[in-house]
């Protein structure tokens, strides 16, 4: 089969090559026929070394498509059902999963070292990132990954909720609850951050100001239900005309840059709450003094793919986006094939793009 294969940690293309075999189907196990991917930034950060992930590896893990075949035991999907991947499902038995927070399960972050592709020609392992790989046309996951989805949910659309989407809102929704009348500000606005607009809109949020530097973000932002959008320089200018000085009620940091998650911090007023909802780098630290730490008695709250139950965030974004709600199909703002990988990572690194789906 066919996938997007980084060879080395720290290249910015992907090879696309044939003879690639998708391993470890067994007991539990299911094998995937995937139709679309979606392109997260996770996975530039991952090519670029930011976020961990042994090489060579397939990068991607917004993923859906068909069951072809499911292994030993496995009876909550069958040959020829729809589903979308989960990256991190839960085992249920951990203690995490135990007391209620599923999302923090380490038995998907787990995976990522085990490697589920080889190259056929000489048997070296390749690794799928999030021990997932939706860059390719086939994978193999365990039973938990794939997750049903119904008829009416199109495969690109499930690929997004599949990681961007379910981050965006859960953020707004789960992590920092953001409640009705509140002002709130985004900075950063791919396809996390306008998730994240559009659940504290769906909240009830009276202001909600977009901050990127690119203007199509901006623009975009607005479509999304910003109440209105400025580049970083008018952020300052913003929170004074709305908060009078204050600071905003909530501040989502969607870049993973400490810099930005400083910026974000002095935008949210005392007792306000700063949700840091961008993956980044493990040298990257973040600093405060223990005096504004006491005094101001900011919130500062990570979210890690939304903060709860990615199963019942499935079904929520799907209500919502049947319901009018939420607009889904607004965010791919660029379709494209699996040879023209490259190109959709240049549209993201640029800014031009809020999601792009890969047909596969």
């Amino acid at each position: 089969m066919r996938a997007a294969v980084l060879h080395e940690t720290g290249q910015d293309k992907l090879d696309v090559v044939d003879g690639i075999e998708a391993t470890g189907f067994g007991p539990g196990k299911v094998r995937i026929r995937l139709r679309a991917t979606g392109l997260c930034h996770s996975d530039l950060s991952a090519m670029s070394g930011v976020l961990p992930q042994p090489a060579p590896f397939i990068p991607g893990h917004e993923g859906a498509g068909e069951v072809t075949e499911v292994g030993e035991g496995v009876t909550a999907v069958k040959p020829g059902d729809r589903v979308l991947v989960c990256w991190l499902a839960a085992c249920n038995a951990c203690p995490s999963c135990r007391r209620g927070q599923p999302h923090l399960c380490l038995t998907g972050f787990m995976n990522a070292g085990t490697p589920n592709f080889v190259r056929a020609a000489d048997g070296t392992d390749v690794f799928g990132f999030a021990g997932t790989g939706t860059f390719a046309e086939e994978t193999v996951v365990d039973a938990p990954c794939a997750v049903p989805i119904p008829d009416d949910v199109p495969f690109e659309i499930a690929a997004l909720i599949g990681c961007g989407v379910t981050t965006g809102l859960g953020a707004a929704f789960n992590t920092a609850k953001v409640e009705a009348g509140s002002s709130v500000a985004v900075l950063g606005c791919g396809g996390v951050g306008i998730s994240a607009i559009q659940g504290a809109r769906a909240c009830g949020a009276a202001q909600i100001v977009a901050v990127d530097p690119v203007a199509g973000r901006r623009e975009s932002a607005l479509r999304f239900g910003a109440t209105e959008a400025v580049a970083p320089d008018g952020l300052d200018d913003a929170k004074q005309r709305i908060t009078a000085g204050e600071g905003f009620d909530y501040v989502f940091e969607v870049v993973g840059k400490s810099a930005t998650a400083r910026t974000a911090y002095d935008a949210t007023r005392r007792g306000g709450t700063l949700c840091v909802v961008g993956a980044g780098a493990t040298d990257d630290h973040f600093q405060l003094n223990m005096f504004e730490l006491f005094f101001d008695e900011k919130r500062i709250l990570p979210s890690l793919y939304g903060g709860g139950d990615v199963l019942r965030a499935y079904d929520r974004a799907i209500a919502l986006w049947r319901a009018g709600r939420i607009d889904l199909e607004g965010l791919i703002t660029h379709r494209v094939t699996l040879p023209e990988i490259n190109e959709a990572l240049d549209q993201m690194r640029s800014g031009e793009a809020l999601r792009t789906c890969i047909s596969l």
